[in-house]
């Protein structure tokens, strides 16, 4: 690729990775299953035609829920709040603004500023709230009763949907507040990283000039690799008898280990420790390898929650 192309997808904001693909099925999966679920409640409240007008409202819901369950926007609070609070302010201004373009703008805007208000930023409700104002005139006829029914009855189906759909997968339970583990304070990922501190020292080491033919600098990069991990397991965490560690993979490859027993050594080789997968892949197997091999395994540091589902 070239450089005015990485230029360009740094400016557009495209992610260098993907969700795992087996990620992206549960997520379309679920998006299915909760849409039809609304549309199918939201028909039978207003018709199928004006139904149309508030499905992309939670569409954009359901995005949120099974694509990023763990997303601030995406918890209940913000949805429930976000879409209620904003389909008010959007039939106020309907009926209180007369001039329709003014009235969608305040609508939009006003549900904003509600939201943050009610620390319920849910990107969503702006389109419940526009709703309300450019819909038909069945979802005029509705009056303030549009917050009821059908958004809060649709909210209600699509939140009940996202808590049952992601219960089955443990690594993307939702609400985040039902994840069994959570991350420990202070932990966070680790990986080596060749710097140009590494390169520098790794060239000093080697004794070799700028000016490097391939095999040279392939040999640079392998000890800079060295180094770096040198560093890396100089800063491993700390595995300690009876706390959860995670591997923080994506999907099904995500483990939660609990540390059940240990010998202790100054010998690395010798200091070993025995644990049980608690969550996850491999749920409820057992292993055993050194506290090093173990300390590079973790992702993070987790403790348990009290929800237990």
């Amino acid at each position: 690729m070239t450089p005015r192309f990485h230029s360009l997808k740094h400016f557009l904001g495209i992610p260098a990775t993907s969700h795992h693909g087996n990620e992206q099925l549960v997520a379309t999966l679920g998006g299915i299953i909760s849409i039809v679920l609304v549309l199918l409640v939201t028909a039978a409240a207003v018709g199928p035609q004006d139904a149309l007008l508030i499905v992309p409202s939670i569409g954009a819901s359901a995005v949120l829920i099974f694509a990023v369950p763990h997303s601030p926007f995406a918890q209940p609070w913000s949805v429930l709040a976000g879409h209620l609070s904003s389909a008010i302010v959007g039939v106020a201004c309907y009926q209180w603004i007369p001039q329709p373009i003014l009235a969608a703008g305040c609508a939009v805007g006003l549900a904003i500023g509600v939201m943050h208000l009610t620390r319920s930023i849910h990107p969503p409700g702006g389109a419940t709230a526009l709703a309300a104002v450019i819909g038909g005139p069945a979802l005029h006829k509705l009056g303030y009763g549009y917050v009821v029914h059908p958004i809060a009855i649709n909210c209600a189906v699509i939140l009940l949907a996202g808590i049952a759909f992601n219960c089955g997968f443990p690594w993307r339970r939702y609400p985040a507040s039902l994840m069994r583990y959570k991350p420990h304070t202070g932990s966070a990922q680790r990986w080596p990283t060749v710097s140009g501190e590494h390169l520098s020292a790794a060239m000093d080491s080697l004794n070799v000039v700028i000016d490097v033919n391939p095999e040279e600098l392939q040999e640079i990069v392998q000890h800079a690799l060295e180094l770096a991990q040198q560093e890396l397991d100089a800063a491993l965490p700390t595995v300690t008898m009876g706390r959860y560690y995670s591997n923080n993979k994506p999907g099904q490859q995500w483990s939660v280990r609990q540390i059940v027993d240990e010998r202790r050594s100054d010998n690395p080789e010798a200091d070993l420790v025995v644990y049980k997968v608690v969550e996850g892949s491999g749920l409820n197997r057992t292993g055993s390898c050194t506290r090093t091999e173990f300390a590079r395994w973790v992702g993070r540091e987790l403790q348990p929650t009290k929800t237990k589902i």
